[in-house]
């Protein structure tokens, strides 16, 4: 089968930045599917593990990175259940094994989800990784349940390929007036698309938040820098609120600065699930079917805006330049 993948971490302009190269067919394990991919998208994980996998040395054999994919179960391992050859299938697969930028992938069946019936295979494609993240914040971070129901969520990076979910699971499923940052009439328009009810700039975040009539918020999602955003993000939550980020840290985050608020902050990793086996890994299969619903019924739409038709090594590559830019709007996603 052919791959694509990378022997060294190199900058995206570098000729073997990524290179294509055959592999065999693998074979499913006991609860493996085995998928023949149709579409993947590129998120900034990706360029992430690109830029840091092989710093010092090159690799014996080439990295396949990729996390999002759409695609047809081709086989199945002896105790899969619940798929079956035929199935059209999408997910986001599992950081600690081979990715999605390949013909065929091997993911475990817990964390893949029926493909929305009233979607392509692009479209479907954009969906899985920025969707499961949105849901376990609003839902397994937040908990957010009936009674916050008309409480203020504030988005900071609505325009990107996990503010574009969350802002419509944060409006449309969980009743949360939704304020989302943006700096470029671009960015701010998608944000109102997707269903923000207020859009600030960044850049003035407070000052906007002010003249909106916001003088705290009940929740705050971070995707872009949590440390960057810290002091501003402490004043403006309210007491006992909830702040969670996507982003990580290289320096820690001081928290003791949340004490008098009593205010909770939480990680979220949409791979902790797939890469520690948690009790509840089949959760991911259960969200992305009941998004697979939301999808086909037009509760919410799709985040797909960039499309590259070819799996090619050149295509890769402008998705890859794309998300480096911090420019992209929605999802980026390459049709096989």
């Amino acid at each position: 089968m052919k791959a694509i993948g990378f022997k060294k971490s190199l900058p995206i302009a570098e000729q073997e930045s990524f290179i294509e190269f055959e592999l065999d067919k693998p074979v499913p394990g006991d609860r493996d599917l085995l998928v023949r991919i149709k579409a993947i998208s590129v998120n900034p994980v990706d360029f992430k593990v690109r830029q840091n996998s092989a710093k010092e040395n090159v690799l014996a054999e080439p990295k396949i990175i990729g996390w999002d994919a759409a695609g047809i179960v081709e086989s199945v391992g002896k105790s899969v259940t619940l798929f079956k050859p035929g199935d059209e299938v999408y997910y986001a697969g599992d950081l600690t094994r081979p990715g999605s930028n390949a013909e065929y992938q091997l993911v475990d069946e817990r964390i893949v989800g029926r493909k929305p019936l009233k979607l392509n295979d692009a479209e479907a494609a954009a969906m899985p990784l920025t969707t499961l993240t949105a849901w376990e914040v609003l839902f397994d971070r937040f908990r957010i349940d009936d009674r916050d129901k008309g409480k203020s969520v504030l988005v900071l990076g609505g325009a990107g390929g996990v503010g574009s979910i969350a802002i419509q699971l944060a409006k449309k499923i969980a009743g949360l007036h939704v304020i989302a940052t943006a700096s470029r009439p671009e960015t701010e328009e998608w944000c109102r698309q997707m269903g923000a009810d207020v859009v600030v700039n960044h850049h003035h975040l407070i000052e906007d938040l002010g003249k909106a009539g916001y003088k705290e918020i009940d929740f705050i999602i971070d995707l872009v820098d949590i440390n960057s955003y810290w002091d501003t993000v402490v004043q403006l939550i309210k007491p006992q609120g909830h702040i969670a980020s996507i982003t990580g840290s290289a320096a820690p985050v001081a928290l003791n600065k949340l004490k008098n608020k009593s205010v909770t902050f939480s990680w979220e990793l949409m791979y902790t699930r797939s890469m520690y086996q948690t009790d509840d890994m089949i959760e991911q299969h259960n969200i992305l079917n009941k998004v697979a619903d939301l999808l086909d019924n037009g509760t919410i739409v799709h985040t797909l805006n960039t499309t590259f038709n070819g799996f090619t090594v050149d295509n890769l590559k402008e998705a890859h330049r794309l998300q480096e830019s911090g420019k992209s709007i929605g999802k980026t996603v390459i049709v096989f």
